[in-house]
């Protein structure tokens, strides 16, 4: 499995992320600074966490700009697998590759902690070796993180089995409680309508080793290896 990487100027998990594709894969993904024009071969492209720019203006809003994103989406849109993560799942809504927009949490607080996942459709190439119903603990780290979306936007996405993840209690139940951020309907997680690109605020990256106090990230990792091999 080929796996390139984008790094834009102030990601900071692009490590953790080949790091957690190196493991399930056996194959070190490529690094790919976002000034480039072009994208090398690849079965998957990852957009990973981190500040962007420094989250100036809105965040992920100029890295959607980047050069390099012109390349992402044409690859998206002839399939090819595209997962962003925290910061890159702010990118994807900005350039258009997701519906909705990550906002301030709705504490207007920093969250850096683990949180309860509940895995809502284990039918795509990311989530296959999850179950519906699934609970994971995943670590969160963002000011903006509050997925936003007009009503007519939310209902498509549940309709269209296109939420991937929601924050739930730790026994599962979707409540305010469980909401990390006021997140609109809980969403964690979600794809677009081929379900080829997949975009998520927590960190499963950082939740594939137990010297990290969780595995519950391991096997998205496992089931794009699995997928792409």
């Amino acid at each position: 499995m080929k796996a390139a990487v984008i790094v834009f100027p102030g990601s900071n998990r692009e490590h953790d992320v080949v790091d957690a594709l190196n493991r399930a894969s056996g194959s070190k993904p490529q690094l790919v600074w976002h000034g480039e024009g072009t994208l090398p071969k690849a079965d998957l492209i990852v957009l990973p966490g981190g500040f962007s720019y420094g989250d100036y203006l809105r965040t992920g809003a100029i890295a959607a700009h980047s050069p390099i994103m012109r390349e992402v989406k044409a690859r998206a849109d002839k399939g090819t697998p595209v997962i962003g993560i925290c910061n890159g799942f702010q990118v994807l809504c900005e350039s258009g590759l997701l519906p909705g927009v990550l906002l301030r949490n709705a504490a207007l607080k920093f969250i850096c902690r683990n949180v309860d996942l509940k895995v809502e459709n284990s039918d795509s190439l990311f989530t296959r070796r999850y179950n519906p119903g699934d609970v994971l603990s995943v670590p969160v780290a963002h000011g903006d993180g509050n997925y936003f979306a007009d009503n007519e936007t939310l209902d498509r996405l549940e309709g269209e089995g296109r939420v991937a993840f929601r924050y739930c209690t730790a026994e599962g139940a979707v409540t305010a409680e469980g909401n990390a951020n006021g997140s609109a309907r809980n969403i964690a997680g979600i794809f677009n309508a081929r379900k080829n690109v997949l975009g998520m605020m927590p960190h499963p990256e950082n939740a594939t080793d137990p010297r990290l106090g969780s595995t519950s990230g391991k096997p998205l990792f496992d089931a794009i290896a699995e997928a792409l091999a």
